[in-house]
């Protein structure tokens, strides 16, 4: 298409979701975690920003993508979601049915929030345990020098 058109607005841009991946890699070589993936998703859950660290396996980057989606369409962290319905195993597979598979509730998913506490995009962690994939992806979000949140108080 040539010619103009509008913008749109921007939330989370590159430099940050790259200041998020970079924050959480840095937490990981400092406590010696395994190798991580980082998947950063705006609030549309469109990818802004991937990387894996050499040595993650094939699968890292579809799980800390489905963590981060997790919990982007549940509005609490990924955990959060796979705490509260562990005794409703059929809302849990409906859910990943009605997202087409990306569902992941497990820890790692943390929603990256705005200055009124508002959902803009979250980020998604594989590859070490779950907490500390959870660990990684605050740390990167405070890099970044955003807001996270797991559930609302």
């Amino acid at each position: 298409m040539a010619g103009k058109v509008y913008r749109s607005r921007v939330l989370l841009g590159r430099a940050e979701a790259r200041d998020i991946l970079d924050g959480a890699f840095a937490l990981a070589r400092a406590q010696e975690m395994e190798p991580l993936t980082v998947v950063v998703l705006d609030g549309g859950g469109h990818p802004v920003a991937a990387e894996r660290e050499d040595g993650c396996a094939p699968l890292r980057f579809p799980v800390a993508s489905g963590k981060a989606f997790t919990a982007l369409g549940n509005g609490a962290a990924s955990g959060v979601i796979g705490e509260r319905n562990t005794e409703r195993p059929a809302f849990l597979a409906s859910v990943a049915a009605a997202s087409g598979g990306r569902s992941i509730p497990v820890a790692g998913g943390v929603l990256i929030l705005d200055d009124d506490r508002c959902v803009i995009g979250a980020v998604g962690v594989s590859g070490a345990s779950s907490a500390e994939d959870e660990q990684a992806a605050i740390a990167g979000i405070e890099a970044a020098g955003l807001a996270w949140g797991l559930e609302p108080e």
